[in-house]
């Protein structure tokens, strides 16, 4: 059995936006035995540290996909930050609250952004317990949760000065973005400050992704982004970390960690 990971919730005394809402989490198995979350009101990180002669200092803070109405936990998630654990890279893996559930009050741009800015700050505010370099903590989102990890991109603060909260007064820039297979956000705003972004898709995904993917690509390129993309053949949408995935897409771990070393995200201070 797998060793318990230990949960965060991002605000313990309940998260802005979310008064008054009591009913628990819903986690339901795919036929795959797959644990898809939803009805998410305590926003929550689990942590997925790596054994200490491993860390490289450098961290992630994964958000998985499931079109904001539900999370897909395992392949776009855990499995993700089993892998980087694995590789000396610390894995923060985030439940976020979901805009597009039935009846949710919620919005992508306010209530799911604070979910993922909010995780930043509070990784950062806790790099020393955790053994990462705060400078060195970046995010990473697939389908749903890469448009909320390209939001995280480009919308960004140094932290506010004199806050209650010292996690508030932490800085919510990710170092880096990896957007695998995103919903892109309309109108980013893009400069050379923009993060470093590593983006991968499938040549088979829907256009909007396989089309849309090397599109940011060159905008990026023309705005002075340090980017990097791949586009896998015979490639669909969600593939994440699968046991079943073989041949070329099984490589996009191995890529992105060859990118973070190539960035320089990979090596001690």
């Amino acid at each position: 059995m797998a060793e318990p990971r230990a949960v965060v919730v991002l605000w313990p005394a309940g998260a802005p936006g979310s008064e008054g809402k009591t009913a628990p989490e819903a986690v339901r198995v795919s036929p795959e035995g797959e644990h898809i979350v939803s009805s998410v009101h305590r926003p929550s990180i689990t942590v997925y540290l790596p054994a200490a002669e491993k860390a490289t200092g450098a961290a992630v803070v994964i958000a998985p996909g499931g079109g904001h109405r539900e999370l897909w936990m395992d392949h776009e998630g855990y499995a993700v930050a089993e892998w980087l654990s694995s590789h000396g890279i610390a894995g923060f893996v985030l439940k976020y609250r979901l805009a597009r559930e039935d009846g949710s009050s919620y919005t992508v741009e306010g209530t799911e952004l604070e979910d993922i800015q909010r995780a930043l700050r509070l990784v950062r505010s806790r790099a020393a317990e955790w053994g990462v370099d705060p400078d060195r903590i970046g995010v990473m989102g697939f389908s749903a949760g890469g448009e909320l990890a390209a939001l995280a991109g480009t919308r960004y603060d140094s932290g506010i000065s004199g806050a209650a909260d010292p996690v508030d007064r932490e800085s919510d820039k990710p170092a880096f973005q990896a957007l695998l297979y995103p919903a892109i956000p309309k109108e980013m705003q893009l400069s050379k400050e923009t993060p470093p972004a590593f983006l991968a898709c499938g040549a088979d995904d829907r256009q909007n992704i396989s089309q849309g993917l090397p599109e940011l690509y060159l905008a990026m390129r023309r705005a002075g982004v340090v980017a990097e993309l791949h586009v896998f053949a015979g490639v669909g949408h969600g593939f994440g970390i699968r046991a079943r995935n073989t041949g070329n897409i099984s490589t996009w771990p191995a890529l992105f960690d060859g990118w973070l070393n190539a960035n320089g995200f990979l090596k001690h201070k």
